[in-house]
């Protein structure tokens, strides 16, 4: 007999969401430089230079490493920062290939407020125009060839110079939003910690729920405050909520190394206490 709603139980979630990438504009912008950088190597660049194969491989690494960073980021900040910086990095490498190519070839490399670099950047603003529904905000594969389709008359151009300018403006594109998405892992890691942090944070909370509703427990309880006292007893109550506190380092500031409590309720309650 099939289960009835009221059998099932709620569903758990994850103590830190992760994935979604595909709906990160990085991820997409860097799959359009991704496939436009394979093509333009094939067409372009000597399948027996080693450049061919560091260029794709660059780019590979750019929309690579975004994705693992992401899937990362449920168990480990410092992880998904570093692969994140990694996507980054290799993203550098291929903007300078692409400025290599144009100097070596005696090609032009355009003016970054000139008409032509303003044309590519209106084919973002068209994404981010586009309505609701609209496949090129689809985050599948749907979405990744309804924008190729989009940015095809420039990346798919029978003058190379016109394709390693529009990815050099794509590229820098990418760095912008994955600079912002750094910045935004740091301070979240500033103000909320790491996973080691929360996952404490959440068992000092779980643990002060069941001693509230088990009585039995609260008897437990009471029997070994007389004999021994119960470290939950160390652990200051948030001034603001009354909630349990966790200990915590700040990143930054004039206290930067130095521990604090936080409390468990962070962050719906942002109270601290000195330690």
């Amino acid at each position: 007999m099939p289960d009835t709603p009221a059998d099932r139980q709620p569903a758990k979630r994850r103590l830190r969401p992760s994935g979604g990438y595909r709906k990160l504009r990085s991820f997409q912008t860097t799959t359009l430089i991704y496939d436009g950088t394979v093509s333009f190597c094939r067409r372009f660049v000597s399948g027996y230079s080693r450049t061919q194969d560091q260029m794709i491989q660059a780019a590979r690494s750019g929309r690579q490493n975004i994705a693992e960073g992401n899937r990362a980021g449920a168990v480990s900040t410092k992880s998904e920062l570093k692969l994140t910086n990694v996507a980054r990095a290799s993203l550098e490498e291929l903007l300078l290939d692409f400025e290599d190519y144009l100097r070596q070839n005696d090609l032009p490399l355009w003016d970054p407020n000139g008409s032509q670099a303003k044309q590519v950047r209106e084919l973002g603003s068209q994404i981010r125009k586009a309505p609701e529904g609209s496949p090129l905000h689809d985050p599948q594969d749907a979405g990744d060839r309804a924008r190729a389709k989009l940015y095809a008359p420039v990346l798919q151009h029978e003058d190379p110079a016109v394709i390693a300018n529009s990815l050099i403006c794509l590229i820098h594109q990418a760095n912008y939003l994955l600079d912002q998405q750094l910045i935004s892992m740091e301070q979240a890691f500033v103000e909320g910690g790491g996973f080691s942090e929360q996952l404490a944070s959440a068992r000092i909370a779980e643990r002060r729920k069941k001693d509230r509703s088990d009585p039995t427990n609260q008897t437990d309880l009471s029997r070994r405050s007389s004999t021994k006292p119960d470290p939950t007893q160390q652990i200051p109550k948030c001034p603001i909520c009354g909630e349990l506190m966790a200990l915590r380092t700040a990143r930054q500031g004039k206290n930067e190394g130095h521990q604090f409590w936080g409390c468990t309720q962070y962050p719906d309650c942002k109270g601290t206490a000195p330690v």
